[in-house]
């Protein structure tokens, strides 16, 4: 008998209320060390190495199927095909939930970044989401659209960022609605969590007494970040407002008890903040077969 030569289909659904959170992995990325800044690389790689992670580092990458109301929205998009071969498994993925692509009519964006965005069209231009209304916040496509700003950027920034977020969202350009925070989608309010970029945003997902926060990329590392939330990110625009409000959502999440999704979390990407002395510590949520 042939052994497998992958695991199942990477999909995990979870009830808020009356509202199906879905989550669908993208697959993940490795990258370098060199781009956790505000510590020490020995630092950072003993913390990885102390929880059996790899080094150099490896990244999940997650999308949200939000299914409410009737509708189905997802919030983000992964890698697309242009990142690396780990990353962009997200149709693989969405296939397994039965859910097609011309059937989500929402698309919700934490952020412009290529590793949440690329997934929007393919190289030809084309919508891969052909019925979905694009939701980001106004900050967001402000920034990427701002040809001083793209001035000012490296050439890799240009084209991986500044082209790419152009690029990927046109299709949608007849289907854009921009957000400064509050209701986007049946159930589902936007915050404004800046920092790591302009626009980035979270969504609280709420339904009767439960409620669930999509963060988006409050943390990249989550060995490192959370106890340590002063580490920071090459790729973090604003690096100090990005601390802060990684700080400002710890301390939110943590008193609240609140349940909290995040993109870059280890699937399927569900946890609880708590406490531990002057920092915070991750409770991972547990599988459970019964929804």
């Amino acid at each position: 008998m042939a052994l497998p030569e992958k695991q199942v289909p990477a999909v995990h659904h979870r009830r808020i209320g009356d509202i199906l959170v879905t989550t669908v992995s993208d697959g993940y990325l490795d990258g370098s060390m060199a781009v956790i800044q505000n510590i020490e690389p020995e630092a950072a790689a003993q913390m990885l190495r102390d929880a059996f992670r790899p080094v150099p580092r490896r990244t999940a990458v997650n999308c949200f199927l939000i299914r409410s109301g009737g509708r189905t929205a997802l919030v983000d998009t992964g890698c697309g095909g242009a990142m690396a071969a780990t990353g962009g498994k997200l149709f693989e993925n969405l296939a397994a939930t039965g859910v097609d692509p011309a059937a989500i009519d929402t698309v919700l964006l934490t952020h412009m970044h290529p590793d949440h965005s690329n997934g929007l069209s393919d190289a030809a231009g084309k919508a891969l989401f052909p019925n979905a209304e694009l939701v980001m916040h106004a900050a967001e496509h402000a920034f990427w659209h701002d040809d001083a700003a793209m001035a000012k950027a490296d050439d890799s920034s240009r084209e991986r960022n500044f082209m790419a977020c152009r690029a990927q969202a046109a299709p949608y350009r007849a289907r854009l609605r921009l957000h400064e925070g509050g209701e986007v989608f049946p159930g589902v309010t936007a915050m404004p969590f800046p920092g790591h970029t302009p626009g980035h945003s979270g969504y609280m997902v709420v339904s009767g007494q439960d409620s669930l926060l999509i963060w988006g990329d409050i943390i990249h590392v989550p060995e490192i970040q959370i106890p340590r939330p002063e580490v920071t990110m090459a790729f973090d625009i604003d690096p100090g407002q990005a601390q802060a409000t990684r700080r400002r959502v710890f301390d939110m999440v943590a008193t609240d008890g609140q349940a909290v999704a995040g993109m870059h979390m280890h699937f399927p990407g569900f946890l609880h903040l708590v406490r531990r002395g002057e920092g915070y510590a991750m409770i991972n949520d547990g599988w459970y077969p019964a929804m």
